[in-house]
């Protein structure tokens, strides 16, 4: 099973109510996309920081979970922090690619850079996972 395989077959109840699909995983990186739909969104239809960093969350966890040795029996976020740079508005697509950063036994930090299809930032998070023995 690829990594990307891998990831898909993993139910992520609340990746999939925010309409996160995974289009590219391996060790090293993982990518993901977003419509910023209504419910997502604030009162001026921009991409609420809560979706943001929910998203992000969601593929440096997908992105651990690939990455964890046998032994391991999942993944939880130790701690997570976002820079908001820009916006994306309503109807957009966000892009979130994560990498490495660190990957140890009992932790792994993971940098999520967000972006529009444009290529504009939007944010970027830094997360630490802990791996679950």
């Amino acid at each position: 099973m690829t990594p990307l395989e891998q990831i898909q077959s993993i139910k992520l109840p609340f990746a999939e109510l925010k309409g996160v699909t995974f289009t590219e995983a391996d060790k090293d990186r993982v990518v993901a996309r977003m419509l910023v739909r209504p419910d997502l969104c604030t009162l001026h239809h921009t991409i609420h920081g809560g979706a943001i960093m929910a998203f992000a969350d969601s593929v440096g966890a997908a992105a651990t979970v690939i990455n964890l040795p046998e032994d391991a029996k999942g993944t939880t976020t130790l701690e997570s922090k976002t820079t908001f740079i820009g916006g994306a508005e309503e109807g957009t697509t966000v892009i979130a690619i994560a990498t490495p950063v660190h990957r140890g036994r009992r932790t792994q930090v993971w940098q999520t850079r967000l972006e529009t299809e444009e290529g504009r930032l939007v944010a970027v998070v830094t997360q630490t996972q802990l791996v679950l023995v």
